[in-house]
């Protein structure tokens, strides 16, 4: 067997060949960012490719949920999830924002809305759920609550590219969605986000604020930042979006044999995907549950020491990290279910060039 590193994730890339043409013309251009041909052109092929009205596209994720805040004047407490990547929280500190956590559904680890209307108070003014693992939230509940208290939605949607609800894609759902594309995501440019907004008036706020506050030479507007994509990072946009349906095959391909070989081990749930809604197979997220051979931790150590790199996604919960957890939301008795999921989940290596014998590899471990 061989013993050659398995990395949780692997970034799909295009051809070389096909990149270098485009470099060449940025090359020739001498334009490298503020907005240049590529900029535009893939902000319009996303648009057509995800179903959806208007996008912005940023440096990366963080700087566009930090946006998307500044964008709707979000102040006060925004309800969030514990259970996601710090950046979720993050930005609402950057914004002076507190973050107030609210529990997880057990099944779908998302937001639970049943935990959102008892976490209102006076200064909520805005609900940040999470799209986790790609598995789109309970649009619908989130919706009514937001419209019942006057609430903006603003959806953490770094690993949702792609997924389409019962209604279309899950990225026109809320006041803003924001899309991630760090190497790490189904679809990459390197670095880089979006914001996905519903009318022409937001994207051109959204977009003076990613640029300064420019409106023209001399006319600045709002405190805006510098979050501008770069011509390189769109270029190669343009052209993993011909491939992306190669790469969505390619993840569905080994999360097919994971869920056929992992079926019967005891102790061991797969998280379930959601029947009504298409996967972009960002994750492959398993439960190690009690009545398995061993702990999470004891299945994680066994697989690094079999040179399987495993990840923790999301251990520990943003809650518990120093800035948040003396936060009263943070409260351990507040969020049982993030805590238990927290504690049992392990995602196994999932990528297109995944092969067979490397996933025979990560179950013999499994299976112990």
């Amino acid at each position: 067997m061989s013993d050659k590193p398995i990395y949780v994730t692997q970034p799909f890339l295009p051809p070389l060949d096909d990149f270098m043409p485009m470099l060449r013309q940025i090359w020739d251009s001498k334009v490298l960012t503020n907005g240049g041909p590529f900029h535009q052109k893939l902000e319009a092929a996303l648009c057509e490719h995800l179903g959806v009205p208007h996008i912005s596209l940023f440096t990366n994720a963080t700087i566009a949920l930090v946006t998307a805040l500044q964008a709707l004047r979000i102040t006060g407490e925004v309800i969030t999830t514990p259970y996601t990547f710090v950046a979720t929280a993050h930005s609402l500190v950057w914004n002076g924002i507190e973050p107030v956590f609210a529990d997880i559904d057990p099944e779908s680890l998302n937001l639970d809305p049943k935990k959102i209307e008892a976490a209102i108070t006076p200064k909520t003014t805005a609900i940040m759920p999470v799209h986790c693992y790609g598995r789109p939230c309970d649009t619908e509940a989130i919706q009514r609550i937001a419209d019942t208290y006057n609430l903006k939605v603003i959806y953490d949607a770094a690993h949702a590219f792609g997924v389409n609800c019962h209604c279309g894609s899950v990225l026109n759902h809320g006041d803003l969605s924001v899309l991630s594309f760090h190497a790490t995501k189904v679809f990459n440019t390197f670095e880089g986000g979006a914001i996905i907004s519903p009318d022409a008036k937001t994207k051109k706020r959204i977009d003076h604020l990613k640029n300064f506050g420019f409106v023209d030479e001399t006319v600045v507007v709002a405190p805006g930042i510098n979050g501008k994509m770069s011509e390189f990072n769109a270029a190669l946009g343009l052209l993993q979006l011909e491939h992306v349906g190669e790469a969505f095959a390619g993840r569905g391909r080994v999360d097919a044999m994971y869920r056929e070989r992992l079926a019967h081990v005891a102790g061991i749930d797969c998280v379930a995907t959601d029947p009504k809604a298409t996967s972009n197979h960002s994750y492959f997220p398993i439960l190690v549950r009690p009545g398995f051979r061993t702990s999470r931790d004891g299945l994680y150590a066994e697989l690094r020491a079999a040179n399987v790199y495993a990840r923790r996604y999301f251990y520990p919960l943003v809650s518990d990290f120093p800035m948040y957890r003396g936060l009263p939301s943070a409260a351990p008795a507040n969020l049982p279910v993030a805590r238990a999921a927290a504690d049992q989940v392990l995602c196994l290596p999932i990528f297109p060039a995944l092969t067979e014998s490397q996933i025979d590899r990560i179950v013999d471990v499994i299976r112990g």
